[in-house]
């Protein structure tokens, strides 16, 4: 169940104001909520509940007034009953406290010629959660920037493709803060060109610089052949993918 209420004002000068607020559900791990036992130790565990309030709220502005410039501006906020956390031991997630986020966002699109198109949105968010406990007050894994660009062409002769830019600001790992994770930057490329309405042939290279950073990275206890038998803590990081390049050829059956 999903209830949602949207208010537009104008346009004026192609400018509008808009409010959206709602509530709504989140539905929390399905081993959570279907297990009653763990399985390492044997004890009972307590049952999570299958969905999660979630209350948000949003006001922004739209405007199309500089030619060929699209851009929106917005503010957010978002309250959740139950955060769902990552546990490394057990390889699952688990309820946890309520939290609040709130942030700022940025969108625009440009396109200074009819085959060409660039864009970029950039995002900051804080996260907390809401009801205070000694060990700390911050969302692990919660990330507090955002930024995603990039540089079209299409139908330019025949030719398309485009250059984008990933990145994920550094987020914090544990609920003191005390350890991060690194940012993340990843840019992919496309090239192709469309013989006709039906043919085309695409080459995407995925990583195009080749970077080691990490697509997510968890901070608990592990333990490796000669560490102590109670483990020790550390980031467990899975990396992002080393470059690849993809060459594909479609061709599209019927009128377009």
């Amino acid at each position: 169940m999903r209830s949602k209420v949207s208010l537009v004002f104008g346009p004026w000068y192609q400018t509008e104001l808009y409010l959206n607020g709602g509530y709504g559900f989140h539905s929390n791990d399905a081993r959570g909520v279907a297990g009653r036992i763990d399985p390492k130790t044997g004890d009972p565990v307590q049952e999570a509940d299958p969905l999660v309030r979630s209350k948000g709220a949003e006001v922004g502005v739209r405007t199309a007034a500089l030619p060929n410039l699209q851009s929106t501006v917005s503010l957010w906020l978002l309250d959740i009953d139950s955060e769902l956390l990552f546990v490394g031991d057990a390889g699952t997630n688990e309820p946890s406290r309520p939290s609040r986020r709130y942030g700022l966002e940025l969108a625009n699109y440009y396109s200074p010629l009819p085959w060409l198109t660039l864009d970029g949105d950039v995002s900051f968010s804080h996260a907390k959660f809401t009801k205070h406990d000694p060990e700390g007050d911050h969302i692990p894994g919660s990330v507090d920037a955002v930024i995603a660009a990039g540089i079209a062409v299409h139908d330019l002769h025949g030719f398309f493709g485009s250059l984008r830019l990933r990145y994920f600001g550094p987020r914090p790992l544990i609920e003191d803060n005390s350890v991060r994770s690194k940012d993340t930057t990843l840019v992919n490329l496309e090239a192709g060109y469309a013989f006709n309405e039906h043919m085309s042939l695409a080459i995407d290279v995925f990583n195009l610089f080749d970077a080691r950073p990490s697509d997510i990275d968890y901070f608990y206890t592990s333990r490796l052949p000669g560490e102590p038998a109670d483990g020790v803590d550390d980031v467990h990081t899975h990396p992002a993918e080393p470059r690849a390049i993809r060459a594909s050829f479609t061709y599209t059956f019927g009128r377009k």
